[in-house]
């Protein structure tokens, strides 16, 4: 019934017990996961992992990730990417991006990275999976000049201008664990008002938690069983049952991935 469109699962944190968290996430109803990359030290493992599991994969260089990155990582995941095109689990150039938040990281670095990237995901005819924060209006100006088949814009949190021109070139905005928080006015109200095809659904497991798995200062590592509880949320939102947020989920997201749409329908 449910799909995570973003979700970590390849990530260290659950080597111990990566059976188990599938198991509990499938025991809730999610029925697929897409894994974006970070960096290329983790693309075999990303793919591995989503075969392992029966689940989908993006290849990308997160931004944060950056500062260890070297000009030969952008052809290895060129190369890593063009073979995975016959990988029919293999969906997106993700997750990569721009993060003008964390202090110390250099921005016109990432930016060049970003748009290396970008050229990468046009020539494969490829969409993103987009990281934004604190940078909504330079993902723009370079998604303005190397156009890519769409895409989603992970944990969006900006401006409802840079969400509707985000919208217009075709990016799906993603509303998790922070849509959860009292305090995320803003993140609430784009998830109540958006149009019906703007929007989808993530855990960004093992981060961002929902309000539930936060106790004071001891935070609980975020699973992607937790999308039915965070979808609950969206669902008051937006004043509509589950089975239509469930439907609504699976639609903008095969529309925003068109190869996931290939892989896996809401009914299999």
């Amino acid at each position: 019934m449910w799909l995570d469109t973003h979700c970590h699962l390849d990530a260290d944190e659950f080597d111990g017990d990566r059976a188990e968290v599938v198991a509990r996430a499938r025991a809730g109803g999610v029925s697929m996961m897409v894994l974006p990359g970070v960096h290329v030290d983790h693309f075999a493992k990303a793919a591995a992992v989503a075969r392992e599991f029966d689940l989908a994969y993006a290849l990308g260089l997160h931004p944060l990730w950056l500062e260890r990155a070297t000009e030969d990582d952008l052809e290895r995941l060129r190369v890593a990417a063009r073979a995975a095109l016959v990988d029919p689990r293999f969906v997106a150039i993700g997750e990569i991006g721009l993060d003008f938040f964390v202090a110390g990281f250099d921005r016109e670095r990432q930016e060049w990275f970003y748009r290396a990237q970008l050229q990468i995901a046009r020539e494969l005819d490829l969409p993103v999976i987009v990281h934004v924060r604190r940078s909504a209006d330079a993902l723009l100006k370079h998604l303005r000049r190397i156009e890519v088949p769409g895409g989603i814009v992970h944990a969006f949190n900006g401006s409802e201008v840079q969400a509707q021109a985000m919208a217009a070139r075709g990016m799906r905005l993603g509303f998790g664990g922070a849509m959860t928080y009292d305090g995320s006015r803003r993140i609430r109200q784009f998830a109540a008002t958006l149009a019906d095809d703007e929007w989808v659904l993530e855990t960004d497991a093992p981060d961002i938690p929902p309000q539930w798995l936060r106790d004071g200062a001891t935070v609980r590592r975020n699973e992607p069983a937790e999308l039915p509880r965070i979808a609950e949320t969206m669902c008051a939102l937006r004043g509509r049952p589950a089975n239509e947020i469930a439907a609504s989920n699976w639609r903008n997201a095969q529309a925003a991935l068109p190869r996931l749409a290939r892989l896996m329908s809401p009914a299999s």
